[in-house]
C-alpha cells in the first residue's frame, strides 16, 4: 500500500460565535470551508509514511469517517472525512479531490470527534519532557482519562534458508493510559504508585478503592470506574 501525504495548515480568521452540541458557542462551518480556508504548502510535498508496501496499518481505523474538527478559535468543521494516524500522530482529513492531507498545525485542535471517538490535542509529559500530541477521550473531569494508541514499525526481514522476506509491519501494541487533572499535563500511569500519586486529593479513599476493586493499570474499564469514582467524590 503506497500513501502520498500532502500537510497543510489552517488559515483562521476571527468570526462571529454560534452554538455547538457541546455546550459551548462554536461558528459552524462545513467541510469544504475547511479546504478552502488550507493552503496546501508550495513545494513541500511529504511523504508522511513510506513510499514502500508494507503490512499492518498505521490507522486507529483505516477507513475515512465524517466527523467534526473543533478549534480553539471556537470554529467547528462539520462533515470532514477524518482519520487517526497513530503510527505518525497525525490527524488526517480528505479533500474534494481525494487529496489526503495531515494537520500541519494541530495546536489549532480543541477535540475531532470521529465516530463514537473524540481525540483531544494535550501537553503531556514523557521521559521527563514535555511534548503535545492526540489523545482518545474515555473520561472527563476534575481528573480526566486518555488512551493513547500505541503503534510501531517492525523492519523488513531479508530473506533466509527457510524464510521468505517480509515488507515492513505495522504492529499495535497495548495502548497507554493518562491521567491528566483540571490544571495539570497528562501524566502515563505505568504501575499502581504513579496511579495513586496522580490523584491530588482523597488518597485514603482512593487506595481504598484501587485495593478493594483490585484495579489494573493495564485495564482501561477498571480505570475508568476508577476515575469516575474519584469524580464523584
Amino acid at each position: 500500500m503506497k500513501i502520498f501525504l500532502l500537510t497543510s495548515i489552517f488559515i483562521l480568521s476571527f468570526v462571529k460565535i454560534g452554538f455547538s452540541q457541546f455546550g459551548i458557542s462554536y461558528e459552524t462551518r462545513k467541510a469544504f470551508e475547511l479546504y478552502n480556508t488550507s493552503r496546501i504548502i508550495s513545494g513541500n510535498a511529504k511523504n508522511t509514511l513510506f513510499d514502500v508496501d508494507y503490512t499492518g496499518s498505521p490507522y486507529l481505523k483505516d477507513e475515512f469517517v465524517n466527523g467534526s474538527i473543533y478549534s480553539v478559535q471556537r470554529i467547528q468543521y462539520e462533515e470532514v472525512p477524518l482519520r487517526y494516524n497513530a503510527y505518525n500522530d497525525e490527524l488526517e482529513f480528505k479533500s474534494p479531490t481525494e487529496e489526503i492531507l495531515a494537520l500541519a498545525n494541530p495546536d489549532i485542535v480543541e477535540k475531532a470527534v470521529i465516530g463514537d471517538t473524540t481525540l483531544v490535542y494535550l501537553h503531556f509529559l514523557q521521559a521527563n519532557k514535555t511534548k503535545k500530541g492526540f489523545f482518545i477521550v474515555l473520561v472527563e473531569g476534575k481528573v480526566s482519562l486518555y488512551a493513547k494508541p500505541d503503534i510501531f514499525l517492525k523492519p523488513a526481514t531479508q530473506p533466509g534458508a527457510y524464510k521468505d522476506p517480509e515488507p515492513p509491519k505495522f504492529v499495535r501494541k497495548s495502548d497507554e493510559y493518562y491521567l491528566k487533572t483540571e490544571n495539570g499535563q497528562a501524566q502515563l500511569i505505568a504501575n499502581k504508585k504513579e496511579l495513586i500519586a496522580a490523584f491530588p486529593d482523597n488518597r485514603d479513599k482512593i487506595e481504598n478503592y484501587i485495593s478493594k476493586n483490585k484495579i489494573k493499570t493495564n485495564k482501561p474499564e477498571s480505570l475508568t470506574e476508577l476515575v469516575k469514582y474519584y469524580n464523584s467524590l
